[in-house]
């Protein structure tokens, strides 16, 4: 059932949107070698924000803020955070608050680990607000490349080509499920699930990310 979605991911990476992807991929991998302390948190800001909102307007709150995720004290962070529209202001502030005493030895944390998924346990485990979509999303975002970004965009699109039934909730054990499908997938195409996840955003959005 997967060769269809097989073909048309093939065919993109050999479009224009497989260079884009390429490109991407490439910047994320120079975040996760040369980014500071402080590079890395403000991204871990962005996946935090990213839950139960798109990441379009995280994207854009994060430019607005900037290094303000460094600084700025928890009420102040709700505000803007409800300013700029995001839907949950007050615990993300919150989230992101208790987040900073990682961050002088993030670089230090995420270089100790010597893959994806053993990164991502840590920091479902230690850093509040980020579930195994959210903790995906930041390790792939800086270079690790062994672990799928799973949200409703993706659902939709595996069970619209009857690749899984969707889930009505999505529970770690359902996770890792359709991780290990995406990565069967990937294997195939000779890809990273990380660039995987690209592919199949555009796909869904017709938007390529991060």
């Amino acid at each position: 059932m997967a060769e269809p979605l097989l073909d048309t991911v093939r065919r993109l990476t050999e479009s224009r949107i497989g260079k884009e992807v390429k490109l991407r991929m490439e910047e994320f991998r120079r975040l996760g070698k040369l980014g500071s302390d402080k590079d890395l948190f403000m991204e871990l800001c962005f996946c935090i924000l990213t839950a139960r909102s798109s990441a379009e307007r995280c994207i854009r709150i994060q430019k607005e803020i900037g290094e303000g995720f460094l600084t700025m004290p928890e009420e102040i962070l709700a505000k803007e955070l409800k300013r700029l529209g995001h839907p949950y202001p007050y615990i993300r502030a919150r989230y992101i608050v208790e987040a900073r005493r990682h961050l002088p030895k993030l670089r230090w944390l995420i270089d100790s680990f010597d893959n994806g998924e053993e990164a991502r346990r840590w920091l479902i485990e230690n850093v509040k607000g980020l579930g195994y979509k959210e903790a995906s999303h930041f390790l792939r975002n800086i270079g690790f490349e062994d672990v799928a970004i799973i949200d409703f965009h993706i659902l939709n699109l595996l069970a619209r080509y009857g690749i899984i039934e969707k889930p009505r909730t999505l529970t770690s054990k359902k996770y890792r499920e359709i991780e290990s499908i995406l990565r069967t997938i990937a294997l195939k195409l000779n890809i990273p699930p990380g660039e995987l996840d690209l592919y199949l955003w555009y796909m869904e959005t017709g938007k390529i990310l991060k």
